[in-house]
Order: C-alpha cells, then sequence, then structure tokens
C-alpha cells in the first residue's frame, strides 16, 4: 500500500515542525511518510527535544532540514506551523492539500528555563491536538 506523503514546514526546523514530525509518526505508525523542514536551517531546540520527551516520543535524533532539500518531490500534504512558512513557503509538484496551523514559536519564549520549558508544552499540547484532527480528517 502506498503511503501518503506529509512535510511539514516551519521557519527554523527547531521546534514547531520537529514536534509535529515526532507526534505525527508516534500517533500514526508506519500510515505515513513523514518529513519537516524549515525556510532557513537551525538547529533542533533542546527544549523541544525535552518537551516530547516528556510524553514518551524521542526526536533527539532529528536534523534540522532545508525545505529546499525536499523541492521537485511530490506530497500528499504540506504542513505550515507558522505564518512565515505559509508565506514563503516553496511550490511543491503535483497535487498535494496544503494546511496551515498558526502556532507561536516557543522558541521566542523568554524567561527561566522554565518559564520557556511551560510554552514549549503549550505549543507541544496544541500540536498533539492538530495531529489528532488531522489523523481524523485524513481517513476520510
Amino acid at each position: 500500500m502506498k503511503k501518503d506523503k506529509v512535510l511539514f514546514l516551519c521557519t527554523g526546523n527547531s521546534a514547531r515542525s520537529q514536534m509535529t514530525e515526532g507526534f505525527l509518526c508516534h500517533m500514526a505508525g508506519d500510515k505515513f511518510e513523514v518529513y519537516s523542514a524549515g525556510i532557513k536551517l537551525t538547529q533542533v531546540n533542546p527544549l523541544a527535544i525535552r518537551a516530547m520527551a516528556e510524553v514518551g516520543i524521542d526526536i533527539s535524533g532529528h536534523k534540522s532540514k532545508s525545505a529546499m532539500e525536499f523541492i521537485g518531490q511530490k506530497f500528499n500534504y504540506v504542513i505550515t506551523v507558522c505564518d512565515n512558512a505559509k508565506q514563503t513557503c516553496p511550490i511543491f509538484p503535483g497535487k498535494y492539500e496544503k494546511i496551515h496551523w498558526s502556532l507561536e514559536d516557543p522558541a521566542e519564549a523568554a524567561g527561566t528555563e522554565e518559564e520557556k520549558l511551560k510554552i514549549f508544552r503549550k505549543i507541544r499540547d496544541k500540536i498533539k491536538e492538530n495531529i489528532i484532527a488531522f489523523l481524523k480528517s485524513s481517513e476520510r
């Protein structure tokens, strides 16, 4: 059976798109081929890794990838998880469903490490809700 391909895009591929990739892989098993990328390269945020580990999902082996690495590939879904990515998202070949989730960037949070982690947890939990809704809608 051919798997649907999903690409999550955000600005830096450091937190939101990494967490969405982790959740979809964890919750959908091998139903999808899942990728994430950013408009610009950064590195995976340690607080994203920590927040996901708290819910039993290991993204410590993830690497930040550029959206340009995926140009020319066909996807069934391209999901932008920030407004900047929506505005600057490259066009991919073929027909695919565009989905946009406007999520605040937890990497921009200020304060102590614990205060920042609280924001990462809030975004993580919102991402989980979005993934559950996406899985329900993709079953149709």
